[in-house]
């Protein structure tokens, strides 16, 4: 079974890649970080558990891969 990360621990990951908590609504977080002439927007869920496609959509609205990402884990 693949490794599950926590909100917690995704949300520190993409703050150090820049990313800035602008609202919550509910259980989920949005962020947001400007990266040359786009915004990159991403929703986390703050569950203690993400899915694997939540993980993956989040890498993708992020622009990241799995491997960037846990590079900022720490």
């Amino acid at each position: 079974m693949p490794k599950l990360y926590s909100a917690k621990i995704i949300l520190s990951a993409l703050q150090r890649a820049g990313f800035v908590i602008i609202s919550q609504k509910g259980s989920h977080i949005k962020l947001y970080k400007k990266q040359d002439t786009k915004i990159l927007t991403v929703i986390v869920p703050n569950h203690k558990e993400i899915a694997i496609g939540t993980f993956g959509s989040i890498l993708r609205q992020a622009n990241l891969n799995k491997q960037d990402l846990e590079k900022l884990i720490r």
